[in-house]
């Protein structure tokens, strides 16, 4: 079971200050993030990818290459790269230049966003979001797993006789979720490919993520793969705590209120009971995670948005303590017993290398 964090690197205005951080002070404060993440035992950091304000993560892999850097054990993820708006190729030979820096510790997510105007931005049409998310992730697979691609699909120009350089670490591409909130063709092209689905269920009732991760578990079994209870799921969730339960409410409610993405609308006690977001203490956050896997089953990544709305670097540094310190090692433990032997782990660089080994030795 890995746990970490992901970040959407939005530049909002503290309520309580009235003050908001810099551009370079909010990269600056994601990588100081990144690096509490490993220091307090978190196994995974997770950018967003965005191409417009308030948000400052435009260019995920230059990030992430500099985190990779000053970090030793922290998987470095995506939260997602838009692979409906980057051409797949660039993809290819970013994240495998990546991974060669990063010595594997690197997978991504894929999404289509969500910020329609950034179709029009790369030279797209949004009405297509679908299908340039299954051909562009198609033409990807095939780069990273093919010397030399010849390729012509509806999206772009052809390719002949091309090689994506540099190949993938050890001849392993990264491994790959596919982020959706609302698309069971998503679900459905994870299955297919026998990838990892995640969901972030930050907004909507439990009820809809039940829906599109059975359809996938479903999938991925009729593909295949493996058992449905051994697809490979991944959830986010949000959490902001303190020692007192009354404290975290307090603290957090002007944060909630004002917040771009979710503030003037429910309030912080529905928003409470009909998603994720646990504010209190370290034990609320551990119980209301546990129920995570009687709603969904047992899934093999946990991420948490911790760092939005304008929080201040420091608090964000507390609740990373409180995180790694409190609430993990308690969740590690609990659900750990619980899973059974035949579900598997989160794929790693190491894991993929070794499967990989083991069926070319039979071969």
């Amino acid at each position: 079971m890995q746990f970490g964090i992901f970040t959407v690197g939005d530049v909002t205005t503290d309520p309580t200050t009235g003050t908001a951080p810099s551009e370079h002070e909010r990269i600056k404060a994601m990588v100081r993030i990144a690096r509490k993440a490993e220091e307090v035992g978190l196994d995974v950091f997770a950018t967003g990818e965005h191409h417009n304000p308030p948000f400052v993560p435009s260019s995920p892999t230059t990030m992430l290459g500099f985190i990779a850097a000053q970090t030793e054990k922290l998987v470095l993820s995506t939260s997602t790269t838009l692979i409906t708006t980057n051409d797949p190729v660039k993809i290819a030979e970013d994240f495998a230049m990546l991974q060669h820096l990063a010595e594997g510790r690197v997978d991504l997510m894929m999404g289509r966003g969500n910020t329609g105007p950034v179709y029009p931005w790369f030279g797209q049409d949004i009405r297509q979001g679908i299908p340039l998310a299954i051909e562009n992730y198609a033409l990807l697979r095939r780069l990273w797993r093919e010397e030399v691609v010849d390729w012509e699909g509806k999206f772009r120009t052809p390719l002949q006789g091309f090689t994506s350089t540099p190949r993938p670490l050890d001849d392993v591409p990264p491994f790959v979720w596919h982020g959706s909130i609302r698309s069971p063709e998503i679900a459905e092209q994870a299955a297919f490919y026998g990838d990892g689905f995640f969901a972030n269920h930050i907004f909507w009732p439990t009820q809809h993520y039940q829906q599109l991760i059975a359809f996938y578990r479903q999938r991925y079994e009729h593909y295949g793969h493996g058992q449905a209870d051994q697809a490979i799921v991944g959830l986010g969730g949000q959490a902001f705590i303190r020692p007192k339960s009354q404290d975290a409410w307090n603290e957090f409610r002007p944060y909630f209120d004002q917040a771009p993405v979710y503030g003037n609308g429910p309030s912080l006690e529905d928003f409470t009971e009909q998603t994720p977001l646990t504010v209190g203490s370290p034990q609320e956050v551990i119980d209301k995670t546990l129920t995570f896997r009687e709603h969904f089953g047992d899934y093999q990544r946990q991420l948490f948005l911790m760092d939005h709305a304008g929080l201040p670097l420091k608090t964000v540094l507390e609740q990373l303590d409180l995180l790694g310190e409190e609430v993990v090692p308690v969740l590690r433990k609990e659900l750990e017993a619980k899973r059974p032997a035949h579900v598997p782990d989160a794929p790693t660089h190491e894991s993929l290398k070794a499967a990989r080994d083991s069926e070319n030795a039979l071969v």
